[in-house]
Parts: structure tokens; sequence; C-alpha cells
């Protein structure tokens, strides 16, 4: 399972609450792009609209620009694939107040391109500071144990 394109800023801005994945509906040369790690998904969010789950503002630059159509945008919305079990959950989740969709990392399973999201809450200042000073303490303690 190899990682194509990851979202770091997501972890540390909110406070992950349910997992989820599913396929994504990606153009031929997109999925080749994809896997050549040209894209971006830092600042997307995920949305439910009319029963179906799309991502918006997910960036993947054309694999061969020469080669794409004239009409082709870049950051257009993709459709995300999942069960209508899991779009009922996501819903229900996204009407709640203080909660948001975040996609988290898009990876290869199965020869799938896949899409890794959360139900997450935004974190507070103070919350991220306590996570700086966590994460910097860990760095300490695995220097102090490396000597």
């Amino acid at each position: 399972m190899s990682n194509y394109l990851d979202n770091p800023k997501a972890r540390f801005d909110y406070e992950m609450l349910d997992h989820y994945e599913g396929g994504i509906e990606l153009l031929g040369f997109e999925v080749k792009s994809v896997r050549a790690g040209r894209g971006s998904i830092t600042g997307t969010h995920i949305i439910v609209r009319g029963g179906e789950v799309f991502i918006v503002g997910m960036r993947i630059d054309p694999y061969q620009p020469g080669n794409t159509t004239a009409e082709y945008v870049p950051d257009h919305t993709r459709k995300i694939l999942i069960t209508k079990k899991e779009i009922r959950l996501l819903e229900e989740a996204e009407a709640k107040k203080g909660l948001t969709i975040v996609p988290l990392s898009l990876y290869n399973k199965g020869g799938k391109i896949k899409v890794g999201f959360a139900v997450a809450r935004g974190k507070k200042q103070f919350d991220k500071r306590e996570t700086i000073k966590k994460r910097d303490t860990d760095r300490d303690i695995r220097r102090l144990l490396k000597r």
C-alpha cells in the first residue's frame, strides 16, 4: 500500500473522530498524475449533496500538460465512491455543528486509488500548542534514547 498524497495540516488543525475510506472517480491521465505524486489535498474538504459525496478543492496537475484538453480544470470537484450507509452517517455528521469532513490521504489499495478521510472537529489554539509541545518532547526523548 503506497501513499500518493498526504494532508499533514489536517492532523494538526483537526481532532479526528471517525475514519472512512472510499474510491475516487478520476480520469485516466489523473490516475497517472496521482501515481506520480503530482497533486495536493491540503486545504480540501468533503461535502455530501443529493445522496452523493464529493471532494472539493483537490488539485491534480495534468500528467502531460501538452496532451491535456484545454477545458481541463485541475481543481474540479470529484466524486467519492462509498456505500449508502456510510453516506447517511456522513450526512448526519455534516449536519452537526462544529464537525467537518476532511481528506487525509490518497493511497493505493488492491490496485485502486483510495481516499482516506475523517469526520473531524476543529482544534482550538491551546490544543494546537499542546500538540506542538507533545511533538517536541517526543523528539527530545527519541534523541536521548538514541545516544
